[in-house]
């Protein structure tokens, strides 16, 4: 299997959303951003996969030499060795990568967030970077773009929150700010122990309107001139929206069970988005 087959299998496999804005990329951008997903997905499993905090943190140093390596020229991974492929073509700044592995890191040492403030450093190491590297692949005439990566991959990011506050809490992770808890008295035990209460879907409410405003500012700040080179995040955009959207109206029942949107729904989602344009 060469590095990009191995790319290729492991974001098939993984079952994920993104997989479905890369469907009708041009094969050159589709094995790029790929690479860069298959990356993500290597990191995001250390630190889920891995029970042994110091074999994490080992693993996480190993994925940060790997990064030195490839963009040294001799990477010695298959998603190494199939990022190394696509630097020539696109400008994949090393800090980035790095910045990525720092945010899978937080998750070793931080299971709770004070306010939003704190919430939003994390969601930028893994959400909103991952976004600007995208934004490069598929390319962009106009630097306000990137305004619009950052903030839609934060609004992934709230999203995949919500959808998973329940498997993060059985992990001991909560990633809803103590300061929001505290506002709608919601204690972390409640969570901890999936509780449900009035109080718990006012929370969750208010933290699907964070999100919302995030997708609204992001279309808002997606230039037109840029607006076809960008389909693949309004492909996610579409999907992760709508399962935001399918999660509220199901009313945030995120703590016993992950709702999720079926692959036919997505592959429609991911089609009319794309020849929309």
């Amino acid at each position: 299997m060469n590095p990009h087959d191995y790319c290729q299998d492991k974001a098939a496999k993984s079952g994920s959303s993104f997989y479905y804005s890369f469907m009708f990329l041009p094969a050159e951008r589709r094995q790029a951003i790929t690479a860069l997903y298959a990356f993500c997905r290597e990191v995001d499993d250390v630190v889920d996969e891995c029970h042994d905090l110091s074999l994490a943190q080992t693993k996480l140093e190993w994925w940060r030499q790997e990064v030195q390596r490839t963009w040294a020229g001799t990477p010695t991974h298959p998603v190494g060795h199939a990022l190394k492929d696509v630097l020539t073509r696109f400008n994949l700044p090393q800090e980035q990568l790095l910045e990525i592995i720092d945010g899978m890191a937080m998750d070793l040492s931080q299971t709770r967030y004070l306010d939003f403030k704190a919430l939003q450093l994390y969601c930028y190491r893994v959400a909103s970077v991952v976004g600007l590297l995208a934004a490069e692949i598929f390319g962009y005439q106009d630097r306000q773009t990137l305004k619009y990566a950052h903030d839609l991959g934060m609004a992934f990011q709230l999203t995949n929150i919500i959808r998973d506050v329940g498997e993060d809490a059985r992990r001991g992770r909560i990633y809803l700010p103590i300061e929001d808890l505290q506002r709608f008295n919601v204690p972390a035990k409640d969570i901890l122990e999936a509780r449900y209460s009035d109080n718990f879907r006012a929370l969750m409410a208010f933290q699907a309107e964070r999100a919302e405003r995030f997708y609204d500012q992001a279309f808002a700040q997606l230039p037109a001139s840029d607006r076809k080179a960008q389909r693949p995040g309004l492909v996610m955009a579409a999907i992760y929206r709508t399962l935001l959207r399918e999660i509220a109206a199901d009313g945030f029942m995120v703590l016993d069970r992950r709702t999720s949107l079926t692959p036919l729904r997505k592959v429609w989602l991911a089609g009319t988005t794309w020849f929309k344009g």
